[in-house]
C-alpha cells in the first residue's frame, strides 16, 4: 500500500485555478482593460528620491514587447503577459508548474506633484525600471531662518 501525504494547500491552489479557467472562459476577453482580472501581480519595489520616484517590478521571463506602461488620469499602469515555455520534446510530461503565467497587472496611483509625462522606463534582466520625476515644487528645499 503506497502512503502519500496530504497537502490541504493543494486542494485550494486547485479549486483557485478551476475559479479562474472558469472565469476566464465565461468572460472572455471584452475585460481585457480590467486590471482586476489579471492573472498575478509582479513584485514591485517603490523608492523616493530627492528629485524622483523609483518602481522597480521583477518580469524575469516576460520579453520587452509584452509589456505596456501608461500613465492615465493620474494612475501609473504596468500591464503585459508572460507566456508559457513549449516544451520542445512531444514525451515531455509536466509534474508541476510553479511559477506564474499569463497576462498580469499592477497599477499606482501617482502624487499630483511628478511630471508624468516625463514618466522614463528600462528594462533589463527581467526588471522594470521606471523612473518618475518630481515637479519642482514638490521638491524639498531648506529655508533660511532670519534673525531679527
Amino acid at each position: 500500500m503506497n502512503m502519500q501525504t496530504w497537502n490541504p494547500f493543494q486542494e485550494f491552489e486547485s479549486l483557485i485555478e478551476r475559479y479562474n479557467e472558469s472565469r476566464a472562459g465565461n468572460l472572455g476577453r471584452r475585460l481585457e482593460n480590467d486590471l482586476s482580472f489579471a492573472d498575478w501581480a509582479p513584485s514591485v519595489d517603490i523608492e523616493e528620491q530627492e528629485d524622483r520616484f523609483l518602481i522597480k517590478a521583477d518580469l524575469p521571463g516576460v520579453d520587452r514587447n509584452d509589456i505596456e506602461v501608461k500613465v492615465e488620469n493620474g494612475v501609473l499602469s504596468i500591464r503585459g503577459e508572460k507566456r508559457m515555455e513549449k516544451s520542445s520534446d512531444e514525451g515531455t510530461r509536466r509534474h508541476r508548474t510553479e511559477r506564474f503565467y499569463g497576462s498580469f497587472a499592477r497599477s499606482f496611483t501617482l502624487p499630483d506633484a511628478v511630471k508624468a509625462d516625463e514618466v522614463d522606463a528600462n528594462f533589463k534582466d527581467g526588471v522594470l525600471a521606471l523612473t518618475i520625476p518630481k515637479a519642482e515644487q514638490a521638491r524639498p528645499r531648506a529655508i533660511d531662518i532670519k534673525v531679527g
